[in-house]
C-alpha cells in the first residue's frame, strides 16, 4: 500500500507540474503581447498573459519578492513533505491533496528560478472591470489542496476527539474536593 501512496503522489506532482508548465510556455508563445485579453467564454473567460513578480493576488514585498518567495516556497515545501511522509499510505486524500499543492508550488517555482519578471498568469475570470486577479494551473491546484487538505485535517481532528473520550468530572461520581 505504501508503493500505491508514492506512486499517487508522485504521479499528481508531476502531472500539475507538466501541466503547469507546458500552460504556460504555451501562454506565452500564442496569448502576446502581454496584457492583450483573448476572449474564450464572452467576457466572462479570457485568456490574458501578465507576469506577477508577487505572490498571490499580487502581494509583494519590494524588490526582493522574487527571492524571498522563492524561499517560502522551499520551506512550505519541506513542511509539505514531511507531511507527506507523515501520512498513512491508506489515507488517499490527504496524499493527494499534499500532491496537489506541492505540485502547483513546484509549478511557480520553477518560473520564480527560470525569470526575474515573476509567475506565468493567464487564466482571466470576471465581468466587465470587475475581474478576479488572474492566475494559472499552478494556482488552482494550490487552492484546491489546500481547500482538500483543510477538510481531510478536520475531519481527522473531528474522529480523534470522537475516539477519545473525555475524562469524567469529579462532580458525577461524587468526587468533590
Amino acid at each position: 500500500m505504501r508503493r500505491s501512496k508514492s506512486i499517487a503522489f508522485w504521479a499528481v506532482v508531476g502531472g500539475v507540474t507538466s501541466l503547469d508548465v507546458l500552460s504556460k510556455w504555451w501562454a506565452e508563445a500564442g496569448l502576446l503581447p502581454q496584457r492583450l485579453p483573448h476572449s474564450v467564454a464572452g467576457d466572462w473567460l479570457r485568456l490574458t498573459l501578465v507576469y506577477n513578480p508577487g505572490a498571490a493576488f499580487g502581494l509583494q514585498v519590494g524588490s526582493q519578492s522574487r527571492w524571498v518567495f522563492m524561499g517560502l516556497t522551499i520551506v512550505a515545501l519541506g513542511i509539505l513533505g514531511q507531511m507527506y511522509l507523515t501520512t498513512h499510505s491508506e489515507d488517499m486524500w490527504r496524499t493527494a491533496s499534499l500532491a496537489l499543492v506541492c505540485g502547483g508550488a513546484m509549478g511557480n517555482l520553477i518560473d520564480r528560478i527560470r525569470s526575474d519578471q515573476g509567475v506565468v498568469d493567464f487564466i482571466d475570470i470576471g465581468v466587465g472591470g470587475s475581474r478576479w486577479p488572474t492566475f494559472n494551473i499552478a494556482d488552482i491546484a494550490v487552492s484546491t489542496g489546500a481547500v482538500l487538505l483543510a477538510l481531510v485535517l478536520w475531519r481527522s481532528d473531528r474522529r480523534e476527539a470522537v475516539a477519545v473520550p473525555s475524562a469524567p468530572h469529579p462532580a458525577e461520581h461524587g468526587e468533590l474536593s
